[in-house]
């Protein structure tokens, strides 16, 4: 999620260099820590070139393809639908044509699908079948059943994706995601290769550990978690419950120092906070992730795998706003090696923050058509 769930990603960038391979999956949005708040002026400057197994491809971006769309421009999606998909009745927005390539971008905390107002046209004008769901616990989502226990762990929303690909009917697609939604699409890249096409992840390796998280960070580090620590008390619960609305716009605001939203904006997300689930699946995540709250026993073996923090082989794109107000690697090489098919690493510049797709809706929509051609 905004700064902080960044945060998590980019702990101790010292940690992947000298630490063990344990460390290096602390990419997740714990252990990356404070390596630094601004990315390198040389990363800025010329057209990087990143070695990726047996071909460079130049972290240029074909700016060719897509028109200039001022951020804001759309406040709505072609249509939203529902589907059953596991143990969820999802709610979606999809774009494009129904026989078009396939594309699913997912959404981070505290934002929702509107991240991607502006980025789905984009790729829907260019023949792909956008589809953009709400997460569990999130706008329209729905648990079907009332005695489904509401679960926000890692792997429990990447399953929750699979389950909705299904049930659309969608064999492989590109998966595209920044905060919640790069960690989801890092773990299907993972997991379940096969279904994905390509990856587009901002900030990065997001894949994280219970176990591994359990390592203290030193003190600035772990400042940068104040929420999470506010959260493993039930007075956090209470506070988040009653004031979600002003703790979202609170982490909108430091995750995007100079993303200057406006309140229509932000209210059309911060409905979505309204969900019945949305305190619950909040809280237990990030209890979770530091061994405060147990998960289900169904997704043990994904976790076992994940806690191993293999590398990525499909094709991906990773990028990183030159204003993120969140914790981030200052060098995309502390996860470079994390990634082993075709890669770039961009760097979005203009003032963009977290909310990378919301920002800079051409350059992550160009990045998904980007990575579609490697």
């Amino acid at each position: 999620m905004s700064r902080n769930e960044d945060a998590e990603h980019t702990a101790n960038a010292k940690a992947m260099n000298d630490g063990p391979q344990e460390d290096c999956a602390e990419i997740s949005r714990r252990r990356f820590a404070i390596a630094g708040l601004t990315v390198g002026t040389s990363l800025l400057a010329a057209p990087a070139l990143f070695t990726t197994g047996a071909q460079l491809i130049s972290s240029t971006a074909d700016t060719t393809d897509l028109p200039t769309i001022k951020p804001g421009t759309n406040t709505s999606f072609h249509s939203l639908k529902q589907i059953d998909a596991g143990v969820l009745n999802v709610g979606y927005a999809e774009d494009g044509p129904a026989d078009g390539p396939p594309v699913i971008l997912l959404q981070g905390w505290p934002y929702d699908i509107y991240s991607y107002v502006d980025v789905a046209p984009l790729l829907a004008a260019k023949g792909y079948r956008v589809i953009v769901p709400y997460l569990r616990g999130f706008g329209t989502t729905r648990f079907l059943s009332t005695e489904s226990f509401r679960n926000g762990q890692q792997s429990a929303l990447a399953v929750d994706i699979i389950n909705l690909m299904d049930a659309l009917k969608i064999q492989k697609g590109i998966l595209a995601g920044f905060d919640w939604g790069a960690r989801t699409a890092d773990i299907m890249a993972v997991l379940w290769p096969e279904r994905c096409k390509a990856l587009v992840s901002v900030s990065g390796y997001l894949i994280g550990s219970a176990e591994a998280n359990k390592r203290p960070l030193p003190p600035k580090a772990e400042l940068q978690w104040w929420y999470q620590y506010y959260f493993a008390t039930e007075r956090g619960r209470a506070g988040y419950d009653e004031y979600r609305r002003d703790f979202a716009k609170l982490i909108w605001q430091i995750a995007s120092p100079k993303w200057n939203f406006d309140g229509a904006t932000f209210d059309r997300t911060a409905a979505s906070f309204d969900n019945p689930d949305h305190v619950a699946i909040v809280i237990h995540n990030y209890r979770w992730r530091i061994g405060l709250a147990e998960g289900e026993p169904q997704y043990d073996k994904f976790e076992k795998q994940l806690a191993q923090f293999r590398p990525i082989n499909v094709p991906t794109i990773t990028l990183e706003g030159d204003a993120n107000g969140a914790p981030h690697a200052v060098n995309p090489a502390t996860y470079r090696q994390k990634f082993t098919g075709g890669y770039v690493n961009r760097i979005i510049s203009g003032g963009i923050g977290h909310n990378l797709p919301q920002e800079a809706p051409k350059a992550f929509a160009q990045a998904v058509i980007d990575v579609d051609r490697f």
